[in-house]
């Protein structure tokens, strides 16, 4: 929701208003999130320690799964229904992105982390997609981390010119997940 501008051109407390807020709807949201296959996962160890890494993922059923190594960071660390936050870039600007420095677009969540032991999901069952991520002699030892978003979307730069960009005004957006 947009505020109104006071007299001097900025809503009480808040930054100038320079337009209408973008407007980006759940499913073009989704759809940003489901083309895309890379994203970073932070999340707090056992200890209180903080960690992020950049993952591949695949998307069924507005969850976000991804297959780790039994024991990596993430399958030792990632406990079933932990929260982490998750953030997913998203390319823009095609062939002018490699002349002219665009910075990707992003989509920030919370999500609720379901820990699948390995050999208790199977990787086709969930998508294709998933499956070609992982290598087939790693399939069935895998531990599939499958994350539940939760309340809103972050966005910035979905929906909005590359121009627009510029603007974080215009640029940002708070997306209900679903």
């Amino acid at each position: 929701m947009t505020q109104e501008p006071s007299s001097t051109g900025t809503a009480a407390g808040s930054v100038p208003v320079r337009g209408p807020a973008p407007r980006v709807g759940t499913d073009q949201v989704w759809d940003a999130v489901e083309k895309a296959s890379f994203a970073i996962i932070s999340h707090v160890t056992p200890d209180g320690e903080p960690r992020s890494s950049g993952v591949v993922y695949a998307v069924k059923d507005h969850h976000l799964y991804l297959a780790v190594a039994p024991g990596s960071w993430k399958a030792r660390h990632i406990e079933d229904g932990q929260e982490v936050a998750v953030t997913v870039p998203v390319r823009r600007g095609g062939v002018l992105s490699m002349v002219v420095p665009i910075p990707p677009a992003t989509v920030s969540f919370h999500a609720r982390a379901i820990v699948h032991p390995p050999g208790t999901l199977d990787v086709h069952s969930v998508s294709k997609k998933l499956e070609s991520l992982v290598p087939e002699d790693r399939r069935s030892a895998a531990t599939i981390l499958e994350f539940v978003p939760e309340g809103t979307f972050l966005t910035y730069g979905i929906g909005v010119s590359l121009r627009q960009m510029t603007d974080p005004v215009v640029a940002l957006a708070h997306v209900p997940v679903a």
